[in-house]
């Protein structure tokens, strides 16, 4: 297998070529954890590999509690599954709450302070129910504790990765927060060692090909740690050297079928992009600028055709119509303009709007 073979199997793998899943629940469980601090982009990253996706079916998904939003790997927030989002933060916690301590000494987050401030988090949120951020950034103030200088969002990510909160479904355009164990109803206990062949498996079967390098830098783990998880999960694999690395996929994997969508609008972050260290197979590295402009850590959503990035877009919603203003990296003819109809209108059904569609 060569080098340009690897997004023809990853867009399959990825459930973008001939997306079948019915639920943003089905999504999570297949791709092991979606990149999620840019909410909205998020939500098109699960409605992307829906059979029919639809944001309101996916925006309940989240409020029943199928699915949430926590800090579960790199110190960044994804969308994970309810159930195992208790494992998949336990797995790194310990090393990320180690790391970020030059942080909070410079925030004045000592452990009083974190103490008074998880009391407190505790007292507000304790009748199970969600509460949005002001609210509970006021809750913060009330008891005593300052918010300036960012000490509330150093609060929360703490308080996250020591399994005592996580985001709960938006109220409007404001996170919301609730206690981990009163919204986790049944969450699934598993060993180090059984989580991180889990992880791996899940991990090399949704994104794969990959290597263990990609998984190391998805999952937050470090290398030993992602090697450990490869090798528990490897008999569910295949391997095979590719430009003197080895890529490891499902022993299953099979190719788009014939006739799969092979032009594709997807989100910011999509983990087509943001799940492996390695980008150049998908995007040409003197063009990664115009995807992640001025180097600042925030992807632009992006164009795909025959596996590799060629565009990025923005749309505009109005009530009438979802306007989607594509910005292609080279001219492109009659042929790939025609290509972007349908998934465009498949990104204007998510919204429940027709598209309209111009190229810049």
């Amino acid at each position: 297998m060569r080098t340009a073979d690897i997004a023809a199997l990853r867009l399959p793998s990825q459930r973008l070529a001939a997306p079948s899943f019915e639920t943003a629940g089905a999504v999570v469980r297949w791709m092991g954890a979606l990149q999620a601090q840019d909410y909205h982009q998020a939500l098109w990253g699960l409605g992307a590999r829906m059979r029919t996706p639809s944001l309101s079916d996916i925006e309940a998904s989240i409020a029943s509690g199928d699915l949430l939003r926590t800090w579960s790997q790199r110190g960044t927030i994804h969308f994970v599954p309810s159930e195992d989002a208790g494992w998949m933060v336990r797995l790194s916690a310990k090393r990320m709450i180690a790391g970020a301590r030059l942080r909070r000494q410079q925030v004045g987050l000592d452990e009083t302070a974190l103490k008074q401030g998880q009391a407190i988090i505790e007292q507000a949120l304790r009748d199970g129910m969600p509460m949005a951020r002001p609210a509970l950034k006021q809750r913060l103030e009330d008891g005593g504790f300052s918010v300036s200088e960012q000490r509330a969002y150093h609060l929360f990510w703490h308080c996250a990765h020591q399994g005592l909160i996580c985001l709960g479904p938006n109220e409007g355009k404001q996170p919301t927060f609730v206690l981990f164990d009163a919204w986790v109803k049944a969450p699934r206990r598993l060993t180090r060692d059984e989580a991180l062949n889990t992880l791996a498996r899940r991990y090399f079967i949704s994104h794969g090909p990959a290597t263990v390098q990609d998984f190391a830098w998805w999952s937050g783990l470090t290398l030993t740690e992602a090697r450990a998880g490869l090798e528990e999960a490897r008999s569910a694999l295949t391997a095979e050297p590719i430009d003197g690395k080895t890529f490891w996929w499902s022993a299953d994997a099979v190719r788009a079928p014939k006739g799969a969508a092979d032009t594709l609008l997807l989100a910011g972050f999509d983990e087509y992009l943001l799940g492996y260290t390695d980008r150049d197979i998908i995007l040409n590295p003197e063009l990664a600028p115009r995807v992640i402009p001025g180097g600042n850590g925030v992807f632009l959503p992006f164009l795909v055709a025959g596996g590799q990035v060629i565009a990025t877009w923005k749309r505009a919603i109005s009530r009438e119509t979802v306007q989607i203003t594509l910005s292609p990296f080279r001219p492109l003819n009659d042929s790939e303009r025609a290509e972007v109809t349908a998934p465009a209108a498949r990104y204007g059904a998510f919204h429940g709007l027709p598209a309209v569609v111009r190229f810049e």
